[in-house]
């Protein structure tokens, strides 16, 4: 069965010309012109990523993408994000949304195809590892869940993966160049402090049973996980 991808766009040529770049590429392709005919979609059936453009007529890509995070259903579906606003103010704001990648119009659809092969691999990757405890807080790669003191915690795929690195390499440090390779990939393209974005995130959910510590700064060299003071 082939790749599903939904695309939401509403301008029409490109709407088109990329929904024909990644049939050509292989993929199934459902096309959306706004968030109201996205959504009957999603009713019907979950993808296996969705294409969202920043502008739409009813609700904007930001907004979707956060409703999209913050259901059950669809929180882990990835997400890309297509839009003409290329500053990095702006990128940084569609992470902090709950997007996987950014993809500035124009783009090739070359580029198009690899991007979403790069976020498809990083969500659909698979581990031979048993569950990662660090004091009571419990990964389980397997059930895809993560519990503190008990307590299932809420976490965004990238947090998820992100975490999951930490916890599989704990009381090293890496650096935010480092950890865009290993958690995100050597072929995506996007700025450092992305990785800021998402460690902030992840202290987040952390801070709600007190295990925000165990994600260090590292002055001047980046980040570790550590239980230890």
């Amino acid at each position: 069965m082939s790749t599903r991808i939904l695309l939401v766009e509403d301008e029409e040529p490109v709407r088109t010309m990329t929904a024909f770049a990644l049939e050509k590429a292989g993929f199934t392709v459902e096309q959306a012109e706004t968030v109201k005919q996205a959504e009957r979609y999603l009713q019907d059936g979950l993808p296996d990523l969705l294409l969202i453009d920043w502008m739409l007529p009813d609700v904007s890509g930001i907004e979707f993408a956060r409703r999209l995070s913050r259901e059950e259903t669809t929180r882990e579906i990835p997400l890309i994000m297509l839009t003409a606003r290329g500053e990095e103010s702006d990128k940084l704001h569609g992470f902090e949304a709950g997007f996987d990648d950014y993809i500035t119009k124009p783009f090739s659809p070359r580029e198009l195809v690899a991007r979403i092969k790069a976020v498809l691999r990083r969500s659909s990757a698979q581990t031979a590892e048993g569950v990662l405890q660090a004091e009571e807080l419990v990964l389980d790669p397997t059930s895809h869940r993560l519990t503190a003191n008990g307590e299932a915690l809420e976490v965004g795929p990238t947090e998820y993966r992100l975490l999951h690195f930490f916890m599989s390499h704990p009381e090293r440090v890496y650096s935010r160049s480092q950890l865009l390779d290993r958690v995100w990939g050597s072929n995506v393209y996007i700025e450092e402090r992305t990785v800021d974005v998402h460690i902030r995130r992840l202290r987040k959910a952390l801070s709600e049973q007190g295990f925000d510590r165990f994600i260090q700064t590292v002055r001047g060299a980046g980040y570790r996980f550590s239980t230890k003071a």
